[in-house]
Formats: structure tokens, sequence, C-alpha cells
């Protein structure tokens, strides 16, 4: 037993007080009974006043145990941070074994950090705040944790040895429907220029528009980084922010996912490749490898495919606008749409002035560049002036609609597009419009100068099997066979016929619709005025409209059946009314025809002022050969990339008119071919063959268009004969004979050519 006497400080009224200490001793009697009481925890015979218990015997530890929350889960690491974290544990034993001794000093001040709470000495919200020692400790462990992560991370970071797929690029291959190649295609256009080669001008303007500290950067951007990881990560948007360096490594090295873990490899990839590589190489390489949309990557691409030179010709204007091409080709392309063309002419002056601000071009130079330098058209790379470049372009628009594919994406390349063209049926297609127009120039040099000839062949199961766009791609770049451009004319009234055979006829007000047939008789007679439920009908002038048969002939009572036979113009104009003009558009769109095309519902839609592409009027025929089924044109069947095959949606076949009446309206379009057409299929008009044919002629009253539209063994065509000065106007010019006549006419002829033989 010791004895203590405090006697450190007396206050008034204070009294000694004696502190009898038990110094524990071992325990000398093992043999003590369970339940014995020494007195060595009781307090009783040491003197010390202890707390009322209350008859509660759990100690204060206790009590502090029972409030403990119960552990939760540990939560697993991401795989990248978890490999992160066992090689900063390898690379770091070493370091750790040396600070051993530093650790176990600093050890029990370190403890002194350690939060107490409730704080004692403090009141209110303050007992639970650490304290100024606390903070700063939290602070530098903070600042300390996240450099040496930094560091790891920068040292675990390996430049990738493979380049990205875009190094090694595949042209997009096109197959005939027979699996031969039919083209090969270029879309990423790509040549390497030193930077040398390379105007400083161009490289400023780049600069300006992207990275203006490019040659001071570390290689990265922390304010850009930042403003990146919140935008990704906090708003869950995606942001830019990258320097030159960090947009090269996403190009070269990594994908374009905007994540946070392809953000912070980036990063740490771009930080190191700044130290090996010069800031040179660096953008030389970004150059080279940037997307420019067109289908080309690189500077010198660029300049070819927007202004026809060299990129050592350009000037810092024509520049600035390639450079405004980085930040998104599809939204600053100017050619696309007007929008573009505001966006592009807006940055383009902001580049001029950023580097009127930087110092790269003086403010008189700059006043030199007022004029947006406005680019080419189209691509001059793209076309090789072929008539395949036709079903290229038809074929590529469909496989990126289809497949949804964006443009950067298709023009990466290494698609095998496996095409509906018939390589047969092409060709005898091209060789059969080819010399229609050679005989077209022989005989009217001056007409044939504006002729156009559109002409398509579909099947019934909506396959585009061959197109005649123009004569050369390079000298037209659009596709006749998909040009929505002169009226239908009486090409248009068997989907009047089916609109009546299926929906039925009103005649009088408030009467109910009556069921029509081929037999049915309409007048037809020349100028008949066409009438409504409620009478007359009144066009805007204040007069009766009436309807007209080529050359002003009457027929007298017809059938209608016979009326599609011989086109007779004044019958289909009365059964439009009668049908409804709503119920004439809404067949003819069910059909194939698309719903730009069909015009206004007025009357003389019954007579063909509709404006049907040669692609559409094929399906829309082809609808009636289905069975009344009708399939979306198509013109890719499978699409594979590096083997693999890519997810294409293909076009379901919905019903359009019953079998019905796709049999009546094949019935009368195959007597209309025996009436024009007697000697057909070698005379033998009554063969099966023959009786499979049906078809077609399409005229209009102010003869602008010929067309020639029919069916033979499941496979439909349609031919149409134009003319329009392109460099004038986009109005249709009379044909002036250029068609023919009924007896020999040059649509005809070119549908017999391309669906021979007949028989």
């Amino acid at each position: 037993m010791q004895l203590k006497v405090d006697t450190l400080r007396k206050r008034p009224h204070e009294t000694m007080q004696l502190h009898i200490v038990r110094q524990r001793t071992p325990d000398r009697t093992p043999d003590r009974p369970p339940g014995q009481n020494t007195g060595q925890n009781t307090g009783r015979s040491t003197g010390q006043a202890t707390e009322p218990t209350n008859g509660r015997v759990a100690p204060r530890a206790g009590r502090r145990a029972d409030r403990r929350k119960p552990r939760r889960a540990k939560l697993a690491l991401p795989p990248a941070l978890a490999r992160l974290t066992t090689e900063a544990g390898r690379r770091l034993a070493p370091v750790t074994r040396r600070l051993a001794p530093v650790v176990a000093v600093v050890a029990p001040y370190a403890r002194k950090l350690k939060p107490v709470y409730p704080r004692p000495g403090r009141t209110g919200w303050r007992r639970w705040m650490p304290s100024w020692r606390q903070w700063i400790g939290i602070v530098f462990s903070t600042i300390g944790l996240t450099g040496l992560f930094l560091v790891v991370a920068y040292a675990a970071t390996d430049i990738p040895e493979n380049l990205n797929t875009y190094a090694t690029q595949q042209d997009n291959v096109y197959f005939w429907s027979d699996g031969t190649p039919m083209a090969r295609t270029g879309w990423v256009q790509r040549q390497a220029m030193p930077l040398k080669d390379i105007p400083e001008d161009v490289r400023w303007a780049v600069l300006a528009a992207e990275n203006e500290s490019f040659y001071s950067d570390p290689g990265i951007s922390f304010k850009g980084i930042t403003r990146a990881l919140w935008r990704t990560v906090g708003e869950g948007d995606t942001e830019g922010g990258s320097t030159i360096t960090q947009q090269y490594v996403k190009n070269v090295y990594l994908t374009q996912n905007q994540t946070v873990s392809r953000k912070f490899t980036e990063a740490m990839i771009a930080l190191k490749l700044d130290n090996r590589m010069s800031k040179d190489k660096i953008l030389e390489g970004y150059l080279n490898t940037s997307w420019f949309g067109r289908g080309t990557y690189g500077i010198q691409r660029a300049a070819q495919a927007y202004y026809g030179k060299d990129v050592s010709e350009l000037n810092v204007s024509e520049a600035a606008f390639l450079a405004s091409l980085l930040k998104g080709a599809g939204l600053y392309d100017p050619t696309l749409n007007p929008k573009n063309h505001d966006r592009a002419v807006e940055r383009w002056s902001w580049i001029l002035d950023r580097m009127v601000k930087i110092g790269k071009l003086s403010p008189a130079e700059r006043a030199q560049y007022k004029t947006f330098p406005e680019p080419l058209k189209r691509n001059p790379l793209y076309d090789t002036g072929r008539q395949s470049d036709y079903l290229v372009e038809l074929a590529s628009q469909y496989a990126k609609k289809a497949a949804h594919l964006s443009d950067k994406d298709f023009d990466l390349g290494g698609y095998q597009i496996y095409t509906t063209f018939d390589r047969k049926r092409e060709a005898t297609l091209t060789d059969v419009v080819t010399k229609a127009r050679k005989d077209a120039k022989e005989k009217d040099p001056k007409a044939a100068k504006t002729a156009h000839y559109g002409a398509a062949s579909v099947a019934a199961d909506g396959r585009i099997l061959a197109v005649y766009g123009g004569p050369d791609h390079r000298t037209q770049g659009f596709n006749e066979s998909n040009a929505a451009t002169v009226p239908a004319g009486s090409a248009f009234q068997p989907f009047v016929y089916a609109a009546g055979l299926q929906h039925g006829v009103v005649k009088r007000r408030d009467a109910p619709r009556e069921q029509i047939s081929p037999d049915t008789v309409y007048n037809g007679d020349d100028a008949v005025p066409v009438t409504t439920p409620e009478g007359p009908y009144w066009d805007r002038s204040g007069r009766k409209v009436a309807a007209h048969n080529d050359g002003k002939k009457s027929y007298g009572p017809v059938s209608l059946r016979k009326a599609l036979a011989q086109s007779v113009n004044t019958p289909f104009m009365q059964l439009g009314m009668d049908t409804g003009l709503d119920q004439v558009k809404q067949t003819a769109e069910a059909a194939g025809l698309l719903p730009s095309s069909i015009g206004p519902q007025v009357p003389v839609i019954s007579q063909g002022s509709s404006t049907p592409s040669a692609i559409r009027m094929a399906d829309g025929y082809a609808t009636f050969a289905a069975g009344g089924l009708h399939t979306e044109p198509y013109s890719v069947r499978r699409i594979t990339r590096n083997g693999s095959a890519v997810r294409l949606e293909t076009p379901a076949a919905n019903r359009a008119v019953s079998a019905q009446v796709a049999q009546q309206v094949t019935d009368a379009l195959a007597d209309a071919f025996r009436t024009a057409h007697p000697t057909a299929a070698s005379g033998a008009v009554a063969t099966p063959a023959t009786a499979m044919v049906a078809g077609k002629a399409g005229t209009t009253q102010d003869d602008k268009a010929a067309w020639y539209v029919g069916t033979a063994r499941s496979v439909s065509t349609a031919v149409v004969v134009y003319r329009m000065d392109l460099a004038k106007s986009l109005e249709p010019l009379p044909l002036k004979g250029l068609a023919g006549t009924a007896a020999d006419s040059v649509p005809y002829s070119i549908w017999a050519g391309a669906m021979a033989p007949l028989g």
C-alpha cells in the first residue's frame, strides 16, 4: 500500500485528501471458491467513492459497446482500382520497410490527432467539430495520398504499343447479290504530311481553335479535366476540355467512350507521352489523324475534300474553317444544312479573332478575310464516275440508317456490305439507257443535253435489284432513280383504282359507301365535270373543274378495268372524288409512295400530280405483284465487320390492300400491257409467261414527263424520261418528242430491254 498526499495547490476550504492505492499483486489463493468477494473492484476497502449503480452492473465500456453500429460489409473495389492498389502495394513495399522506424517515432504524436467526440471543454456544435490540428492533418493527408496515388498511377501506366484500329484502316467493301465484289471505297482517306509541309498559319489556326497553350502545357489541362469530370460525373453529360496531346492519345491509343476511367487513362498517357515526344511530333500526329468529316482523316485529305487543293496551298481563312471542323464535322460542315452554315461562319470568325488575340495574325491580315471561304459542295475524292457510284451511294445511306451507324463510325471503315443489286440486271439496265441516250443525241442534240433518264428495278419483296442513276457521278451527283422531280401522270391510275376497289365509293350525300368492281361503269367522255356528293366541284377561281383525256378523246361509258387498260383519265378523276382523296392518298402511301411526293389533296391528284421517284413507283407496282403486301425498298441484306455480323434492321411486309384487290389491279395492268403491245414476247400473247406481265404507260397533259412501269416474274421496273436544265431551274421542260410516241415509246423500249426476255 502506498500513501500519497496531494499538496500541489490548496485552495480555501479545501481539505487534504488521502488516496490509498492498492497495488495489484498476483493472486495467491487460486483455490478461492467462485463468487467470493476479494474487495478489489468494489471500492469499499480503498477509501474511494464509487458511483451508485441503481441495480445496474453493466460497466461504462459495456454501454459504449452497446452503442456501436453494426459493421458494414466492405464494398468491392472496381477492377481497375483493385489492380492499381495491388501494384501500389508491391512497388511501395521497400519504402514501407525503410520508413518503419520513422513511423514508430511519429505514431504517438499521430494518436493525438485521433478525434474524441464529443470533445471535452466544448459546447454545442463545436463538440463535434475536429480541431485545427486535425483539419491540418486531414488536408495534408489528402494532398499526400492524392499525390502518392498520382505518382503510382503515372508509374503504373504504360504507353500502349499497338495503335488504334484507325492506323491500319480498311476500306469498306461492297458486294453484288451473288457475293462477288462490287466496289471498294476509301471512305477513310488519309495521307500523312510532315509538319514542315504544313504551313505555320494552318498549324496556328488549329492551335487557336483547340489548344493555344499547347507548346507550354504539360500535355494535360487540369482545368479542362476538372470541368470534364464534373460534366461527366456530376451532370451525366460529356465535355471536352482536352489538350491536343490528350486528343491525340484518344485518337491513337484509346476509344471514343466518354467515361471517367478512359479520361483518367488518357491524362496519364498524355503526361508520359509529353515527356517522351517532342511537341512538334505530337502536333504532326494530331494533324494527320484527326477526323474532318466527308470520310477524311488528316489535314491533307481535308484540304482536298473541302477545297480541292493540297494543305500547302491553304490560306489562313481556309485553315480557320478546317480547324472549326475539329469540334464536330457533323455540326460545322456548311454544305449539310443552313444551321451548320451559320455555326461554321460563327466559329470561323471566332478562330481568326483568336489568332489575332494570341499574336499569330495581325489585325491588318485579319481585315483581309471578311468573306467566309465556302467549301466545295461535295468531296471530289469520293467519286469515280462509274455507275456503281450510284449503287454505293444508295447502299451506304441505307446501311447507316438500318444498322444505326454514325457517319464517323462508318467512315472508320472495315465493313463488308452485301447489297441486293443484281449484277446482270444492272449491266442490262445501264446498257439500254446508255443506248437511248446515244440515240437521243443523234436525233436532237440540243434537247438531249437536258434529257434525264431514271430507272429502277425492285423485287416483290422490296429488294432493289438495279438502278440507273445518271451518266456520270462526277458530272451529275444526284441519283435520277431516286429523284422525286416530275409528276407520275397516268401511271398513278392503278393507285386510284386500288383505293376505289378497297374502300368503296360515296356518290350521294349521307349515302353509305357502296362497293364497286372492275366492271363498274363510269363516263369516259372528255371534259366531264367533276362532282362531289354535295354537287359540282368548284376551284378557287369559281369555275367548275372538268377532267380531260389525252388528245381530248371521248370514250363514252366505260368500265374501270377497260379505262385503266386504255388509260382513260376522266373516269379515274371522278373515281378519286367518289372514293375520297384522303383514301387515295392513304392507299398510295401504303403501297410504297412517300407522303412528301403525294402533293395536295385536290382532284388532279387522281391524274398523277404526285412526283414519286422511279424506285418508289417500281416499289408501288411491286406491291400489287406481291398480292397486296408492301415491303419498303432496301438495298443491303447483310453487313459484317472483321468477320462479325452487324445487327441490321430489315423491313417487314405490311398489308397495303387485300389480295383480291391486288389481283384485280394486276389483271387490269396485264390488259393494259397486252392492249398496248400485242406482239410482245415473240407474239405469244396468250402464253403463261406473258400472262404474268403487267404494265402501263404514264403521260402528263403538259408533256413534261413520260413513264413506263410494269411487272414481270415478280420484278417491277419503272422508267421515267424528262427534260430539265439544272443550270437554270428545277422546272421540267417539254419533252419535244424526246420520249418518242405511243407506238414507239422510249420509256417502254428501256423497260422492255431491262426486263427481257418477257416470254
